[in-house]
């Protein structure tokens, strides 16, 4: 017989739901990788090489990146073992610092919109397969590690394509992009630590499976609104 609810079994994953809330909701100040003015003024003006500087901004970008904490909130949602979490968050790491550092160096960029609009499908994506969709539409589970790198290839291009937007000068650029993507490295591996305490304190409340699959579906509307006022962003652009 199901248990009656208990307002302490909820609280725990409270936050986390109003969290997948009201985060896609700050897209209406700013896109998914918008670099604030004052960065943007700052990589506009600099050359050389600035180590320091630019792994503070890679930082940056990762732990007020919504999207990329959306995505890595689900990706662990279910990974209980670091061995795993590591596994995964590595690759999605490889591909997001791949297309990243590449789309920067031979200035390969994607329609901003465009591309947003991916990132948050890989949102979407990710919670209907923490929910089974897959299994149930298609029978089988597609493989969660390929998924995890492709659409971090598509998360490292949303911040190429805003960098080759603001012009980076070429003097001291592979330097200066390397120290970037060791930041946006540092930045999730603070918010990676930030989501594994509030998730580790939540599972061990009874309500964690109760609400596992609400929590999805929140996370998967999220995604859903990344995508809507991204294409409607392109039609209004265009």
């Amino acid at each position: 017989m199901q248990e009656p609810f208990d307002r302490g079994h909820w609280r725990p994953a409270l936050p986390l739901l109003i969290a997948l809330l009201t985060l896609p909701l700050l897209a209406g100040a700013a896109f998914a990788h918008a670099v604030a003015a004052g960065d943007k003024g700052y990589i506009q003006e600099i050359s050389g090489i600035n180590v320091l500087p630019f792994i503070y901004l890679g930082a940056k970008h990762m732990v007020t990146g919504y999207d990329h904490i959306l995505f890595l909130f689900g990706v662990i949602f279910f990974l209980y073992r670091m061995k795993h979490i590591g596994i995964y968050v590595s690759l999605f790491a490889l591909g997001h610092s791949t297309t990243m550092l590449l789309g920067v160096y031979f200035n390969v960029g994607i329609n901003s919109y465009i591309i947003d609009a991916i990132i948050g499908l890989s949102v979407v994506y990710k919670a209907l397969d923490n929910m089974g969709a897959f299994q149930r539409w298609l029978g089988f589970q597609p493989n969660t590690k390929i998924a995890t790198l492709v659409f971090g290839f598509f998360h490292g291009f949303g911040l190429s394509t805003k960098i080759i937007e603001y012009n980076i000068s070429s003097d001291g650029l592979v330097p200066n992009l390397l120290a970037f993507n060791v930041g946006v490295e540092i930045g999730q591996l603070l918010a990676l630590g930030a989501i594994l305490i509030v998730m580790g304190c939540w599972r061990r409340t009874r309500s964690f499976w109760r609400h596992a699959y609400t929590a999805n579906v929140i996370m998967m509307t999220a995604g859903f609104l990344l995508i809507g006022y991204q294409l409607t962003g392109l039609f209004v652009a265009a």
